[in-house]
């Protein structure tokens, strides 16, 4: 008792230090709240969960190594998991090491968007690929585009807080599905994306912003108009045929529901055996739309931006710019699609489909899928609804569709 009444004598004739130090008490702990995993205790019969990095340390003009090191290796290891670091050595090797991996309890992606979609492509490519891609993955921004990262975090200008940020989002395990679109040519295999494609003048115009880094912020809009000097209109010809969104079944129960009673599941089977279902009912054929367009850029994204959102189909948006865009209003799209390349503009023709067939003329140029280029060819693209889980930060906001004025 003696104990107690000589604290709170300190603490009232220290008030002032004693406030100081336990708002500092609180402000360290928000600085460091990875510290929390670090005190949970791991039984002696535990295992330990096991990690697969995939790490691409040419990233981010080859810091992402450091970056990883410094940054999310201490937090991994502070939370008591068995991590497993596979660095690649050259582009493409991402896709060999999926085909190769056994199982982890959880995939970490450590890069940009080329390493993610490597990653992803290896993995649905696997013949297992149907349990394998029930795995959750970890996306650790490391690399110079990191478009996913926006949709899964709270978007922030400092990288350090997007790499803690995205590793804590791992520790405490919550998931969101996302979309995969499967790009399939004549002769390839299917490639496979989280973003979009695009294909049409804006992607080729921003493959030569380094050419005029002289002008500074500039650039971009130079790069346009230069642009419109060598050719002008920059309009592209194209098939396209395709097939409306589907409806989204329920999602599946996290938890595995109970056993029915035995009585119960005895009239079940007995329902079954009066009534039989009908086997070799005909399926109503497949419904195609088709049209030919016109247009300065073609784009077909998911909609992994707002994966929050509750849609009642299950859709991925293709967006046609016109045709009959002026010098001006070119440059201005042009410049705000650098910023966010899933905008359509205010006078794009929007569509949602579930698949479509893209037919391109010889010599089509490239396309740009997850942001890494690919020579365009006729394709095939299918959505792959929910096909993937990620780690995300918990929050239930969302941005809207975006436009471009």
């Amino acid at each position: 008792m003696a104990r107690v009444l000589k604290v709170l004598r300190t603490l009232r004739n220290h008030w002032k230090k004693s406030a100081l130090a336990h708002c500092l008490k609180i402000f360290i702990s928000n600085l460091f709240p990875f510290q929390e995993f670090g005190r949970q205790l791991i039984l002696p019969q535990e295992q330990l969960r096991k990690a697969t990095v995939i790490l691409n340390p040419a990233a981010c003009n080859g810091k992402a190594n450091n970056l990883f090191e410094k940054n999310a290796a201490p937090i991994l290891h502070l939370a008591g998991m068995e991590v497993k670091l596979v660095k690649t050595d050259y582009e493409g090797q991402a896709k060999k090491l999926m085909e190769l991996m056994e199982h982890p309890d959880l995939l970490i992606v450590a890069g940009g968007d080329g390493t993610l979609q490597e990653v992803i492509t290896g993995l649905l490519r696997r013949s297992d690929q149907a349990s394998f891609s029930k795995i959750p993955i970890g996306f650790i921004p490391l690399g110079s585009q990191n478009s996913l990262s926006q949709s899964l975090h709270l978007p922030t200008d400092n990288r350090v807080k997007n790499i803690t940020a995205a590793t804590l989002s791992i520790l405490k395990g919550e998931t969101v599905p996302l979309d995969v679109l499967q790009i399939k040519g004549e002769k390839d295999q299917p490639v496979f994306a989280l973003i979009g494609l695009r294909w049409g003048s804006f992607r080729d115009v921003a493959t030569s912003f380094s050419k005029y880094w002289y002008l500074g912020p500039l650039k971009t809009k130079a790069a346009h108009w230069f642009s419109t000097l060598r050719e002008w209109p920059q309009n592209r010809q194209a098939s396209l045929s395709f097939q409306m969104p589907t409806p989204r079944p329920p999602d599946e129960p996290t938890e595995r529901p109970p056993r029915p009673w035995l009585l119960r599941r005895i009239i079940h089977r007995l329902q079954h055996f009066w009534n039989p279902p009908v086997e070799g009912e005909v399926s109503s054929p497949e419904h195609w739309e088709q049209k030919e367009i016109s247009t300065v850029e073609l784009s077909i994204m998911t909609q992994n931006r707002n994966p929050a959102v509750k849609r009642p189909e299950d859709s991925m948006v293709v967006c046609m710019e016109p045709d009959s865009l002026t010098v001006g209003e070119f440059i201005a799209i042009g410049s705000e699609k650098v910023k966010d390349p899933a905008q359509c503009s205010v006078k794009g023709q929007q569509l949602e489909a579930s698949v479509c067939q893209l037919g391109l003329p010889q010599g089509g140029g490239f396309f740009n899928i997850d942001n890494e280029e690919y020579e365009a060819m006729p394709v095939e693209v299918r959505l792959l609804p929910r096909k993937l889980r990620f780690f995300c930060s918990i929050w239930t906001g969302h941005r809207g569709p975006s436009t471009v004025q």
